[in-house]
């Protein structure tokens, strides 16, 4: 049977995520870690070196402008757990209206981004990318903002990294994101609230 979107909307509600071996493998397997990375919301503080860079680059953040380039981008790297299957089944999303993506411009140029899938009030985070200093954090930033405004109780990372954790995100149990996820999945979000306004660093 073949993997569907939908397929990926029922393994997320259930904690569980696809990811594949490099870019050239044919299959996907599903990943329930031990131990799951998140990125509390009420906590995530935009550090003061940050809103220096976003003051001086002042960069240009638009939502699901291009949904397949931060896809691609995210991808475009040594060792990476994106597949044509992937790509696919997230571009199926993003055209249902349940993943999107954050982008970060500058001159004219992508630069940063991240994208993610949403199921009630909870954002699972999938990839970020950065081809300029600093521009994934200011991605999350932005990210980070507007879920907050809309209403979003979980931000999903699957894993910590150094980099997440620099930035706030932490480790929880399994059990203990099941039930965050529980949670989130029972309330209502928006991620285009309306009357949302940037927010000024």
């Amino acid at each position: 049977m073949s993997l569907t979107a939908d397929h990926l909307l029922l393994a997320y509600a259930q904690g569980i995520f696809p990811m594949a071996e490099g870019r050239d493998d044919p299959k996907v397997h599903w990943v329930d870690p031990r131990r799951r990375g998140i990125l509390p919301l009420d906590t995530f503080h935009t550090s003061r070196s940050l809103a220096r860079r976003i003051r001086r680059d002042q960069p240009q953040i638009t939502v699901d402008g291009d949904f397949g380039a931060v896809v691609r981008a995210c991808a475009d790297r040594p060792e990476t757990w994106i597949n044509p299957i992937i790509l696919d089944l997230y571009g199926q999303l993003h055209q249902r209206g349940q993943a999107h993506s954050l982008e970060v411009w500058h001159e004219g140029a992508l630069v940063g981004g991240v994208y993610g899938v949403v199921i009630g009030a909870a954002f699972f985070g999938e990839s970020m990318f950065s081809r300029r200093t600093d521009a994934s954090k200011i991605a999350l930033a932005y990210l980070v903002h507007r879920l907050r405004t809309g209403g979003f109780l979980l931000f999903d990372t699957q894993f910590l990294t150094p980099h997440l954790a620099s930035l706030g995100a932490i480790e929880v149990s399994r059990g203990e994101y099941h039930r965050r996820l529980a949670t989130a999945l029972a309330a209502p979000a928006r991620f285009n609230p309306p009357s949302y306004q940037l927010p000024v660093y």
